[in-house]
């Protein structure tokens, strides 16, 4: 009985050496198991989203393959050459088609035809527009990208004009007059020579809609009669023609975005509009009265069968800032490039 006894009490010793070995073991291995399975009716694990407010996941421009196709604004083309030069010197072998055909053959192009991947624009899309892009299967995403103000401009020998008050400018683009003198009798009997971008321009919609829409009581028609009535007018949507055509003549006046006067500040003058020049500090504030907003615009489906797309996009919103000002725009605010920044998250 006593050796029955010994052996039994022998086993619960070692039984119970056993399980304090392997206690430890199963309290280490617990937590990677919970990390490895997770719980009932959670998704599996993804990628950590961006801990910082606005950040995208990183883009190698080497290992995107593919090319992009992209139309619109003759103001936003600028910007995005400058942003495929930086993602092809940083790796991208492929092709990014920028077409400047104005922001509403742009959106056309994207909307109607469906042969682009991204429309450029300096101005919001319509409402027309975005039924459109629906009725072909597109959902447009809205990126803001920069800001842009519209340069007004004159000849460099004109020596009576300096600041002009928002009604003078709807009148000098109007065919209520045809001389100078008719807007200030203290100017010279001269014609007004007009250089202004063409209707499919996103900038002359803005222009319109800005200047001559509450010069004719909010009348949009009417507004844009008496622009396009204008004695000597010329319209092209390629902004150099404008500017050689205000270069080339001491009574002519102009307008385009800020960025190709910056180009050609040595040919032109820039006109003041109620005492605000056009800058970064009064383009960002809105002060300067004719600052605007610049986009691009893609669609989550085309993003996502085409990931190169998404590359670039998330690329150009990512360092947009990095060429902004040397391209001669300025920056959007923070909150608006977070803005894009979430819209490009929520479309992957």
């Amino acid at each position: 009985m006593r050796r029955s006894f010994t052996i039994i009490f022998s086993l619960m010793a070692a039984l119970s050496l056993l399980l304090s070995a392997c206690a430890p073991q199963a309290a280490k291995q617990a937590p990677a198991s919970e990390a490895a399975a997770p719980a009932a009716g959670q998704p599996a694990a993804q990628a950590p989203a961006a801990s910082e407010e606005g950040a995208l996941p990183e883009v190698d421009p080497g290992k995107v393959t593919g090319n992009v196709i992209t139309a619109g604004s003759s103001t936003v083309y600028p910007l995005s050459e400058a942003v495929v030069a930086l993602f092809k010197s940083e790796g991208y072998t492929g092709d990014v088609t920028i077409d400047s055909i104005g922001s509403g053959a742009g959106i056309e192009r994207f909307c109607v035809s469906g042969e682009t991947d991204i429309a450029n624009s300096s101005r919001a899309i319509k409402e027309s527009e975005i039924e459109a892009c629906k009725a072909i299967g597109r959902t447009p995403i809205e990126f803001r990208v920069g800001t842009d103000a519209i340069a007004i401009v004159v000849n460099p020998e004109n020596n009576f004009l300096t600041d002009l008050s928002m009604e003078d400018l709807a009148k000098i683009f109007s065919d209520q007059v045809q001389t100078w003198a008719d807007v200030n009798p203290a100017w010279p009997a001269e014609p007004i020579k007009r250089y202004a971008p063409g209707t499919d321009s996103g900038t002359y919609d803005y222009f319109i809609e800005e200047v001559m829409v509450p010069a004719y009581g909010d009348d949009e028609n009417a507004a844009r009669a008496a622009f396009q009535k204008a004695a000597n007018l010329q319209q092209s949507e390629d902004d150099n023609v404008l500017v050689q055509g205000v270069e080339g003549d001491k009574y002519a006046i102009g307008f385009f975005g800020f960025a190709y006067f910056q180009e050609n500040r040595n040919r032109l003058k820039a006109v003041s509009l109620d005492g605000i020049e056009p800058n970064a500090e009064t383009a960002e504030s809105g002060t300067y009265p004719l600052a605007r907003p610049l986009y691009i615009y893609s669609d989550a489906r085309i993003m996502r069968e085409k990931p190169q797309v998404a590359a670039f996009i998330n690329f150009y919103l990512t360092r947009v800032n990095d060429v902004i000002e040397e391209v001669g725009y300025f920056p959007a605010s923070d909150e608006a490039l977070n803005a894009a920044r979430q819209a490009w998250l929520d479309a992957q």
